[in-house]
């Protein structure tokens, strides 16, 4: 399964934060992360990535610090700020609202399944 590229842009910000609430991380650990918690179905590229920590940067909500690494190659570390932690919490509570909002409808109508006469575009049964 793909992930829509607009779900994984809306995504980003809480994804990438909340990663770094479990401690300093830098951008290829960030990237193996993304890809462990989503059971390999989001791939982020480094081109997706930097740009969302050096936005994070920017608004205050990371810190970065160069550091060297075992076998001495340097690493740009990110931490999250108390500022981070703030936006995580409201980042959490709107995506509460999201998932809500699409529950409460799913749970009313008949989602298409790969394979059902309903993703061959043929019309719904009466009282569907």
């Amino acid at each position: 399964m793909e992930i829509n590229k607009d779900l994984i842009a809306a995504s980003s910000t809480p994804i990438v934060l909340s990663i770094l609430t479990e401690g300093d991380s830098y951008g290829y650990a960030i990237l193996k992360r993304v890809r462990e918690l989503s059971g390999g179905r989001m791939e982020w590229t480094d081109g997706m990535l930097y740009p969302v920590l050096h936005r994070l940067e920017r608004n205050g909500h990371v810190k970065a610090r160069w550091d060297v690494a075992e076998g001495g190659r340097r690493r740009k570390y990110y931490r999250i700020t108390a500022g981070g932690r703030g936006q995580l919490a409201e980042e959490h509570r709107q995506w509460q609202a999201v998932d809500a909002t699409l529950r409460g409808i799913w749970g009313a109508i008949a989602i298409p399944v790969a394979g059902s006469h309903l993703a061959s575009g043929a019309p719904l049964p009466q009282g569907a």
